[in-house]
């Protein structure tokens, strides 16, 4: 595939950082058997990743503005364009040694996403997509899945945690879901559950109490494979509000379905 001069420069600089976080990454499993435990490394690793993702965004875009997790807004010159970034989308992952944490980057034009970048650095998977484009996994087209029926379906969700979410509200939407869907998986990384559900491995998925730059770069690559996404409302509001749900035309429909009659 021919990447556009926009993608080159996301790409570029989502693998320096990937190869950062591979390189902490290594150490994290010598951290866990201390008392104090890797968390203050692991927030280290995480801060070094976004300085180097806004170096070398800035350097090729440098009136672009930033939304990042860890340093928050940074204004541009050019009030239409922002980044939009989390270096480490799955930390608590990343903490325990699981390999499942993703960079995930998307440009943001006039408020709404119209590129997105996640990468996946200790799988070597990079998920890309620019709108009217297609979107592509390591330079091999993606769709999503193209099953009809529930029941047939394994979809993705995010799982209230201590401190977080509406676990009572959950339990009701499980209880209406489980029994109709072939499996339920979660990852630990919303960008990673998005870029899944774009390559058709998830049929669908739907979180709740996320932050934009845990959606942004997600919402263009399932769009981008053919996708649905919404808020939970069924509109566009997702950075927003903060919830989201994703799959083809069909699951999509019928997932919110449940949802809403939980």
């Amino acid at each position: 595939m021919i990447r556009s001069p926009l993608m080159t420069v996301m790409v570029q600089a989502v693998r320096k950082a990937g190869r950062s976080l591979v390189r902490d990454f290594g150490e994290v499993e010598n951290l866990q058997v201390s008392l104090k435990g890797p968390a203050n490394f692991v927030s280290n690793a995480d801060r070094k990743a976004e300085r180097i993702l806004q170096e070398e965004l800035t350097k090729a875009r440098p009136a672009f503005g930033f939304l990042m997790e860890e340093s928050g807004e940074v204004g541009g010159t050019d009030e239409a364009h922002r980044w939009i970034v989390d270096p480490l989308d799955g930390t608590t992952n990343f903490l325990h040694g699981i390999p499942l944490f993703t960079i995930s980057l998307a440009l943001a034009r006039d408020g709404v996403p119209v590129a997105g970048v996640i990468f996946n650095p200790i799988t070597d998977e990079l998920f890309i997509a620019e709108k009217g484009a297609g979107a592509f996994m390591n330079d091999r087209r993606i769709r999503v899945a193209a099953r009809r029926n529930l029941a047939d379906s394994v979809l993705c969700c995010g799982l209230p945690h201590m401190g977080r979410g509406d676990l009572a509200g959950f339990r009701s939407e499980l209880a209406a879901i489980a029994p109709k869907v072939a499996g339920l998986r979660r990852t630990g990384s919303a960008a990673l559950d998005l870029a899944w559900t774009a390559a058709g491995r998830f049929d669908g998925f739907w979180e709740r109490d996320l932050q934009a730059w845990d959606m942004a770069a997600g919402i263009v690559i399932v769009r981008e494979a053919g996708g649905y996404v919404s808020d939970l409302g069924d509109g566009d509001k997702m950075l927003a509000k903060g919830d989201i749900i994703a799959g083809n035309e069909v699951i999509r429909r019928d997932l919110l379905a449940l949802i809403r009659n939980a």
